[in-house]
């Protein structure tokens, strides 16, 4: 009898359903390569923040700004980014050293018509090609000015020109914005930018560089033994300091020197603060030369 109802209890088998891990599928594999992906292009970006000067800066986020300008402001030249907030400083100076290729294609010219050029031409030719490039200089340097967040308080302050010694470069005081505090060689932050950034542009031509300091016709008294004569020469040393901190090589310059009130810009009223001025001349190679035969006393 217990055999029998043993044998007709029902048997039940149990099976345990295991289900699998959802990390063992490949989603995680596709979330894990995108955070891996935006993880690398943000260390690429703080490298390239790191690495970036502001000017550049200024041209990527005006480019993104508004990048259908970049052609219509830019004109031919790729460096330039449009509207939108973007800073043209960041510029290519062409050398203005003359060019030999234009030189040796003029003396080319000559020798098929048989007429030979003289040393007299030769140097004619030379110093009308440097001209040239100096006018050329003298519009990259008008642009950055203009365009420049750096020179955007100062553009008033900064004027430029052609001179029989080079290009020159002036920066004058202005009212209630001067380059140096009253009796003081130490430029002000603002003077610091602008030369610095002048530097970033002259550093890329060849030629070398004159550095004078003027003053008004106000006698400086506050100190013994110390004018305007110190001042100015004192201030145009300090104006060289911060041309070298820009890039600026030593062996460019080429001369530094202090005129007190003798050379007024504004000659009919000396004390007018635009007379407070730093002068930069890029140099004609010849002008140049000539400094260094007097230096050495060499006709």
């Amino acid at each position: 009898m217990v055999d029998e109802l043993e044998k007709a209890k029902p048997i039940i088998i149990k099976r345990v359903k295991r289900k699998g891990h959802d990390f063992h599928g490949g989603s995680w594999k596709v979330a894990f390569a995108d955070f891996a992906t935006a993880m690398m292009a943000f260390f690429l970006l703080l490298w390239l923040m790191g690495n970036t000067s502001e000017d550049e800066k200024q041209a990527i986020s005006g480019y993104f700004h508004d990048p259908s300008g970049f052609q219509e402001k830019a004109g031919s030249s790729p460096a330039v980014i449009g509207e939108g907030g973007a800073n043209v400083a960041v510029i290519e100076i062409e050398t203005i050293q003359p060019e030999t290729d234009d030189i040796e294609s003029e003396i080319s010219k000559n020798e098929a018509s048989n007429k030979p050029l003289s040393e007299e031409e030769l140097a004619k030719l030379a110093e009308q090609k440097e001209i040239e490039k100096l006018k050329q200089l003298k519009k990259e340097l008008e642009f950055l000015v203009e365009n420049s967040i750096d020179f955007s308080q100062f553009r008033e302050q900064v004027m430029i020109d052609i001179t029989p010694s080079g290009l020159r470069i002036q920066i004058v005081d202005k009212d209630k914005r001067p380059m140096f505090d009253s009796g003081s060689a130490e430029p002000k932050y603002y003077s610091k930018t602008i030369l610095r950034g002048l530097a970033n542009v002259l550093k890329q031509v060849p030629n070398k560089l004159s550095v004078t300091g003027h003053t008004d016709a106000t006698p400086y008294v506050e100190r013994e033994n110390y004018g305007n004569w110190e001042l100015s020469a004192d201030r145009a040393n300090a104006a060289r300091r911060e041309l070298l901190f820009g890039g600026i090589k030593e062996k460019k310059i080429a001369r530094v020197e202090g005129f007190s009130s003798s050379i007024l810009f504004d000659q009919q009223n000396p004390h007018n603060p635009v007379n407070r001025r730093i002068a930069i001349i890029v140099l004609k190679r010849s002008v140049a030369e000539n400094i260094e035969k007097q230096v050495l006393g060499v006709e």
